[in-house]
């Protein structure tokens, strides 16, 4: 019988089966990956050309394979949770999403290459390059109509 839901609607995952030594140190390695992506995610809030949006959905599959406790607490966070939720009912993001998401990284990237780092343009290549890379990142998952 499943544990009834808690106050948030998800699963109660306080009890859960003890998992096998071998598997132990999989799930060891998703919860990492896990947490490296969050990290990740949470940087692209603040620096520019590195895209939340990926690396929070990552982090929501490593934590779906390592652990669901870490997995629901992402889906209840205040910030994520919503995103989290939406990813794995539609498995796409919306067009306004995806234009948020570029846009704001597109300013940030061009504050910091035209501002930041004006006279260095090996620096500024750097910032352009990886800003194209977080937009083709995320232009690249599905669009829901």
């Amino acid at each position: 019988m499943p544990n009834p839901p808690n106050p948030h609607g998800l699963p109660d995952t306080h009890h859960t089966t003890p998992v096998p030594s071998a598997r132990r140190g999989v799930r060891a390695l998703y919860a990492a990956a896990g947490c490296a992506s969050l990290a990740l995610g949470v940087l692209g809030v603040f620096l520019p050309g590195l895209p939340t949006t990926p690396f929070v959905l990552l982090a929501a599959a490593c934590f779906a394979k390592a652990s669901p406790r870490l997995h629901a607490w992402l889906l209840a966070h205040r910030l994520f949770g919503p995103m989290v939720r939406d990813w794995e009912t539609h498995r796409s993001l919306t067009p306004r999403t995806k234009a948020l998401a570029v846009g704001s990284m597109s300013v940030m990237v061009a504050v910091s290459a035209l501002w930041g780092l004006a006279g260095r343009p090996l620096a500024q290549a750097a910032v352009v390059a990886a800003g194209a890379v977080g937009a083709i990142v995320v232009l690249r998952i599905p669009t829901r109509r």
